[in-house]
């Protein structure tokens, strides 16, 4: 009897009945710190959502593979969403249209600069190959990630976890960099904070502004179309 209560409680745990209103709660609770922060960068809900389901399955003993299959509709549903950022773009295409090749010719730049330095500093580190290349494509939004790390022989779990990272360090240093450089331009901050830290960094710049968002947005969409079509050509190209 014991031994079947143990049974069913941990498939429980790991079913989706558990783990979607597990990240829900916590994403909400994530809000609400956010919001009594006064919106404080560094708790942003998407920091402070992982932090608690980390907690949450470290505490119940839940394989995270078990937990990513139990909530895995919500990163379904993940890649669908994004089709709602198509409404800021709609709303900026005036700005869009007249920023077009500035905004191709630093794409194409940093697309280059965002895989080579994040390899070559690993490489630097003594990483190997198999880390070099999950690392390469950190930058763009997760579906397409995971998707080109596993075409050129990465571990796409291992990419997710640097696309996640990435996006959170750039939607928390953004906002007090763009300060610091004295840059205010509403379409370099979007443009950067989406060709760099995708769908994490482009929540954030949602915040600052319409046209930040949309522009964040864009580039986000861009640079993973960019990476995901240069990127496995480059990598046959060389090894």
């Amino acid at each position: 009897m014991i031994d079947t209560t143990s049974l069913l409680y941990a498939n429980l745990l790991a079913s989706p009945l558990f783990c979607i209103p597990l990240t829900l709660i916590a994403y909400l609770i994530g809000t609400r710190i956010y919001s009594l922060s006064g919106k404080n960068s560094l708790l942003q809900p998407v920091v402070s959502g992982i932090v608690l389901v980390m907690l949450a399955i470290t505490l119940l003993d839940i394989p995270y593979k078990l937990y990513f299959e139990g909530a895995e509709i919500i990163h379904f549903l993940l890649s669908t969403a994004t089709v709602a950022l198509a409404i800021p773009l709609y709303h900026n295409i005036k700005y869009i249209r007249a920023s077009v090749r500035p905004l191709l010719l630093t794409l194409l730049l940093s697309g280059f600069i965002a895989c080579f330095t994040a390899v070559a500093i690993a490489w630097l580190l003594g990483a190997s190959l198999e880390v070099m290349l999950s690392l390469a494509p950190k930058s763009i939004t997760t579906p397409f990630a995971m998707g080109v790390a596993e075409s050129i022989g990465g571990y796409p779990p291992l990419t997710a976890g640097f696309v996640i990272f990435t996006g959170i360090v750039v939607a928390v240093s953004a906002t007090p960099i763009f300060k610091w450089l004295n840059i205010n331009d509403p379409i370099i901050q979007g443009s950067a904070m989406g060709m760099v830290g995708h769908g994490i960094a482009t929540a954030r710049a949602l915040e600052l502004n319409s046209k930040t968002g949309a522009f964040s947005a864009l580039s986000m969409g861009l640079m993973g179309v960019y990476t995901s079509i240069v990127l496995p050509y480059a990598v046959r190209l060389f090894l």
